[in-house]
């Protein structure tokens, strides 16, 4: 059902990373629930591939500083979505290319929207901020003097500081920022490349080119806290117009705890797939057992609550990346 009244209700959004799983869920939340609500969205390499009357396409360098203001120009808020997300094994090897680009474009990015009056963000942020730990984790329970976990620690320090530095530009200049710590996001128009993705989507990959042996990164017991697309973009956009909150920080994840080995059995189930064996890589990567987010402020804050179980977003990422691997190239 639309929702007018709103805060983003006759304005226009600014957008960055539209062309993935987090940015497309975004764009496509935003047209089916705010008729009359705009959207202009960066881009740089990738094609478009979402087409509205109400969604402008801008193509920009966000690590150029006058590229960030001309694609933000004219907006009344924004949603800073974009990042280089290489995955594990590119993370592992290309640490600069992670850390650099990210960087640079946030700081861009934060430093346009100053420029050009654009007086509210929320940045999508990752929850590797935290130091290791095991089992949940609220937002007050981070501790900066302690080194994020050794196999996040590229993606974590970029988000530390950018939430930081979002600080300053609060304090400086009233600019209203709400950092959202995420969680795994998964879903249709994820990066299921091989050499790039992250676990679900090279489960869902491996499910429907039937792998046998079955083989997995990780041991069956990990525990995550993952979210699907749709429900990741319900929580952005509900923290974006939930204007009591001027600077804060809140968890973004479904609060429950997913299992590698869970992953693993729904993939399977729903590619109608069945390996002769299932090959657990227990070794690779190195990681913590049980991570999860308490997810109790937001619910409080905005009234979100994720509306599909991960079983149910498993089972229609399988159906879309059946439908469209033929496509779709990422």
């Amino acid at each position: 059902m639309p929702l007018n009244n709103a805060y983003i209700d006759n304005k226009t959004v600014f957008l960055a990373g539209a062309t993935g799983a987090a940015g497309s869920a975004i764009l496509r939340y935003i047209l089916d629930n705010f008729p009359n609500t705009r959207i202009q969205a960066a881009c740089r390499n990738r094609e478009p591939f979402l087409k509205h009357e109400r969604l402008a396409y801008m193509k920009a360098d966000l690590r150029v500083l006058e590229d960030c203001r001309r694609a933000s120009r004219g907006c009344d808020c924004a949603l800073l979505a974009a990042s280089h997300s290489p995955g594990f094994k590119m993370s592992a090897t290309e640490p600069a290319s992670l850390m650099n680009d990210n960087l640079i474009m946030n700081a861009r990015m934060l430093e346009a929207f100053s420029r050009e009056k654009v007086r509210r963000v929320v940045y999508v942020g990752t929850a590797t901020v935290y130091q290791e730990f095991e089992g949940f984790i609220r937002e007050d329970e981070i501790d900066l003097n302690k080194d994020p976990h050794p196999a996040y620690q590229e993606a974590a320090w970029v988000s530390r500081f950018v939430e930081k530095l979002g600080l300053v530009w609060h304090q400086r200049t009233g600019m209203e920022i709400i950092n959202a710590r995420s969680a795994n996001i998964f879903g249709p128009y994820s990066n299921f490349d091989p050499s790039a993705s992250y676990f679900i989507p090279a489960l869902v990959r491996k499910a429907v080119e039937k792998m046998d042996p079955f083989e997995v990164w990780g041991s069956p017991e990990v525990t995550r806290d993952v979210l699907y697309c749709e429900d990741f973009a319900g929580a952005i956009v509900s923290l974006l117009n939930s204007t009591s909150v001027k600077f804060d920080a809140f968890n973004v994840g479904s609060g429950f705890k997913t299992t590698v080995g869970d992953v693993v059995d729904w993939a399977i189930k729903y590619a109608g797939h069945k390996p002769s064996k299932i090959r657990y890589a227990a070794g690779k990567p190195s990681v913590i057992k049980f991570r999860a987010l308490d997810v109790t402020k937001i619910k409080n804050a905005t009234g979100w609550a994720p509306s599909h179980s991960i079983q149910e977003g498993i089972r229609k990422t399988m159906d879309w990346w059946k439908a469209n691997k033929g496509t779709w190239k990422r």
